[in-house]
This record gives structure tokens, C-alpha cells and sequence, in this order.
């Protein structure tokens, strides 16, 4: 599912504003949050990387109809 990709980058890019806005104010709870929200968006990203080539390893090892 390549959405949780884009819900990843999603959640990274709204981190990164949380965390830069946190910074400006002094406010290290918003701070805090854009971190947590990066790290979060990491881990989507991550866990789609894994999915689609765990995906790829079933496909290769797979038969080939086309072969027989």
C-alpha cells in the first residue's frame, strides 16, 4: 500500500513544522510533538519498505506460470 508511504512523509513534513514552530515559541511540548510525529512518519515509511519487499521476495519465489 503505497499510501502509508505518503502518510509517512505526511507525518514527517507536519513534524518538522510542529518542531520548528516549538522552537520559535520556547513551547517544548510542540516541540516535543513535531519529533514524536517524524518519528511516527519514519516508522510508516519503514514498515512500507519492509511490506514491499517482503512482497517482492514472495513474488520472485513464486512460479512462473508463463515457464510451463
Amino acid at each position: 500500500m503505497e499510501s502509508h508511504k505518503g502518510e509517512g512523509a505526511m507525518d514527517k513534513l507536519k513534524g518538522k513544522a510542529k518542531e520548528a514552530a516549538g522552537k520559535v515559541t520556547g513551547d517544548k511540548r510542540k516541540q516535543t510533538e513535531g519529533e514524536t510525529d517524524q518519528a511516527k512518519g519514519g516508522f510508516k515509511e519503514s514498515a512500507q519498505d519492509m511490506q514491499d519487499k517482503a512482497k517482492g521476495t514472495k513474488d520472485s519465489l513464486s512460479p512462473d506460470d508463463d515457464k510451463t
